[in-house]
């Protein structure tokens, strides 16, 4: 017998256009936040919460309505944010944490919170240079395939991070850090597009800093340099072939810088 013919799907009415998603065979709650998720369109901002408090957390703040406004066209509010990242802290039971805020379009709001990173400098860097820019550099966003594609390429080759240049060897940052470089007088933060991450902007004031192009070419001329990120400040010891001593004195100047930044509450009021 000829089967019968299978009747034509009904068309989808906007209403009905729900996503559905399931991880191996179980539905997943919220789907429309996991196609969020899944997009890779977003912006983020990373924190270390001590005692409840933060470091730049104004600055975390401004720069997550800054870049939620640029990608999605509407405000973040930062009382929310102070709001979300207190209960998130609350429900994890946790007074210190590395925090991360994520932004989805909507625009919706994604804490995470995990364990601290260390107090204290960080362990001296090796780092690899590679011909790479990150697009759309000054803001914190998400899909970074080609920043976690060099980083781990860099060690791999036995360094501990990549150097992101431009073809013709101007350095930017590195592939999740800035860096600044010591010429005896001043801080020189190269200044390639890149994100300014808080901790630099926190220490950029309140150190001798300058910004000017870095080149490759030029790092023999410098004598010391260090990384900096959200969770800590690391001297480098070599970039490729061209070796760094540390600093012992700068390393003491740049942590005193950080240390005199105020915390701020999490917790208005």
């Amino acid at each position: 017998m000829t089967p019968p013919p299978i009747p034509p799907t009904p068309p989808v009415s906007p209403a009905d256009d729900r996503v559905h998603v399931e991880a191996d065979g179980v539905p997943v709650a919220g789907p429309e936040l996991l196609g969020a998720l899944m997009s890779g369109y977003g912006h983020f901002t990373a924190m270390q919460v001590r005692d409840g408090r933060v470091k730049g957390l104004g600055l975390h703040l401004e720069r997550l309505d800054r870049s939620t406004r640029e990608l999605f066209g509407r405000g973040l509010d930062g009382g929310r944010v102070r709001e979300l990242v207190a209960g998130a802290l609350e429900a994890a039971g946790r007074r210190d944490a590395s925090v991360r805020v994520y932004v989805y379009e909507g625009p919706r709001t994604v804490v995470t919170v995990r364990a601290p990173a260390p107090d204290g400098p960080g362990a001296p860097q090796r780092l690899k240079s590679v011909a790479y820019g990150r697009p759309a550099a000054h803001l914190k966003h998400l899909g970074g395939f080609g920043q976690r594609y060099h980083g781990e390429a860099a060690r791999r080759a036995g360094y501990d991070e990549a150097l992101l240049t431009s073809p013709a060897g101007e350095v930017s940052e590195g592939a999740v850090s800035n860096i600044a470089f010591w010429d005896g007088t001043s801080l020189v933060w190269p200044s390639a597009p890149c994100l300014l991450g808080i901790t630099m902007t926190l220490l950029e004031p309140r150190l001798g800093s300058v910004r000017r192009p870095v080149l490759l070419a030029d790092l023999p001329r410098y004598r010391a340099a260090f990384t900096t990120s959200s969770r800590t400040i690391a001297p480098v010891t070599a970039v490729d072939g061209v070796a760094f001593a540390v600093d012992g004195e700068l390393m003491e100047r740049v942590q005193a810088a950080y240390g005199s930044v105020p915390p701020e509450e999490l917790r208005a009021g």
